[in-house]
């Protein structure tokens, strides 16, 4: 019991000096941070006068105004007219190209009418914040222009300027009229643009333009022309172009007749002032107008060019989805201008029955060949089949429906395939005329054996 009572008494006579030490250690090094300074008193050598001079006080007010000289920064600010001087600088807010990442953005390239011809088969890629309007997206268009100090100068009127539709080689799609001012840029699917001017503005009168009206099996088109010196040739290689997937080498030849004139081919180095007419027809080779709309796909009716434009907005559907041995599940098809999706509708007591769990699928546009009405029995049932690219080959869905709803679908999806110039389109309706040329050819064969 003493032992431990003496163990105590030295542990906390240890712990006492430890606590000293350390409170003098801490004292030592504070020591040496500070430095102790002898006031001296000094007689000075300086006298009143001189004293009051090291602060004399002054009188701004008589200060001399200035001889009109600009300073440096003055100098440099009328240096650097790009920004600072561009009558667009409200619209440089919409600009996403700092906040590509981070927010909602659009890249669109942009084709600018009012260029010289070399400069005009170039886009100016734009990238805009997606909560933009249209009417912004001009005005940044405009900013950007006069910040690259592109040539020549625009009007400082956004009021000006209207946006179009364009080809992929710059050519203005004038099937369609300019995009609604008021709408939201998110809400049309184009991916290129061209900033063409209105011609409204006080002074300047319309321009005038030709067009060339060309009949097909499903419609019209009009061809802007610059002039009546151009060749067929080139009206009919416009006229190709706007049939998405009808370019050269990818589909099926064809010729031009003048409207009134059927099965005359009309010669393609001639003028189009030697014509005599601005309404033609576009016929395929080897086929006549009559033969040509039984062989292509049925037409599709467009009723409005809004609905056209409208066709890129989501929209979702819940039908039924035709597997094989003709069970059926249902899904959620939702259809914007960037893709297809296919969702599986919960609680699907036929799918778990049959052991048939749909999976989610998700289509680019871009992989979109085609979709087809197959058939409709009654108003309350119809089908239709789409067609996609994947993995190198042509897979096909099929669904059902009521016929009012399946029509707005075939509708829609092909609204979007017409307005998108898609290479697995093409490819797909190459693929499909090759397949009927060599089963034409094959039962011509077969006739003349038999014949013999």
């Amino acid at each position: 019991m003493e032992n431990n009572q003496f163990l105590t008494l030295q542990i906390k006579v240890f712990s006492f000096k430890a606590q000293r030490l350390e409170r003098l250690r801490k004292e030592r090094q504070n020591q040496i941070k500070c430095k102790n300074i002898q006031w001296k008193e000094r007689s000075s050598s300086q006298s009143a006068d001189d004293l009051s001079s090291l602060f004399e006080k002054k009188d701004f007010k008589d200060r001399p105004r200035s001889t009109g000289s600009k300073s440096t920064l003055s100098l440099r600010l009328e240096q650097c007219p790009q920004q600072l001087n561009n009558p667009f600088n409200e619209y440089s807010k919409f600009d996403g190209k700092g906040h590509v990442g981070t927010t909602a953005t659009k890249k669109i390239d942009v084709y600018l009418s009012m260029q010289s011809t070399q400069e005009k088969l170039h886009p100016m890629t734009v990238v805009t914040m997606a909560n933009a309007r249209v009417h912004d997206l001009i005005g940044l268009i405009c900013w950007q222009y006069t910040c690259e100090g592109r040539e020549p100068k625009l009007t400082e009127n956004v009021n000006t300027y209207c946006l179009h539709i364009a080809e992929d080689d710059g050519e203005v799609d004038t099937d369609f009229p300019p995009l609604d001012s008021n709408e939201p840029i998110h809400k049309f699917g184009f991916s290129t643009l061209a900033l063409v001017e209105k011609y409204s503005s006080p002074g300047l009168g319309p321009k005038q333009s030709l067009f060339v009206r060309i009949n097909a099996a499903h419609g019209f088109s009009l061809i802007p022309v610059d002039s009546l010196k151009v060749t067929m040739k080139d009206i009919l290689q416009k006229a190709l172009k706007k049939r998405k997937g009808s370019q050269k080498g990818s589909g099926p030849m064809y010729r031009l007749e003048k409207q009134t004139e059927p099965n005359v081919a009309v010669d393609l180095d001639s003028t189009l002032e030697s014509q005599g007419t601005m309404e033609f027809c576009l016929v395929r080779e080897n086929s006549s107008r009559g033969e040509e709309s039984s062989e292509e796909d049925p037409p599709i009716d467009i009723t409005t060019v809004q609905d056209m434009l409208s066709s890129h907005h989501y929209k979702s559907f819940k039908i039924s989805m035709i597997h094989k041995l003709r069970f059926t599940t249902d899904v959620q098809l939702g259809i914007s201008g960037e893709k297809v999706e296919i969702d599986p509708v919960t609680n699907q007591k036929t799918s778990t029955k049959f052991w048939i769990r749909q999976k989610p699928i998700s289509i680019d546009s871009d992989l979109l060949c085609a979709c087809d009405l197959v058939e409709e029995k009654s108003p309350s049932h119809a089908i239709f089949k789409l067609t996609y690219l994947s993995n190198h080959d042509y897979k096909a869905l099929y669904f059902e429906c009521d016929a009012a709803t399946v029509n707005e679908i075939v509708l829609k999806v092909n609204y979007i395939l017409e307005s998108r110039a898609s290479t697995s389109r093409a490819d797909y309706f190459a693929q499909k005329q090759r397949k009927l040329n060599r089963r034409t050819s094959f039962s011509f064969q077969k006739d003349k054996k038999s014949g013999q």
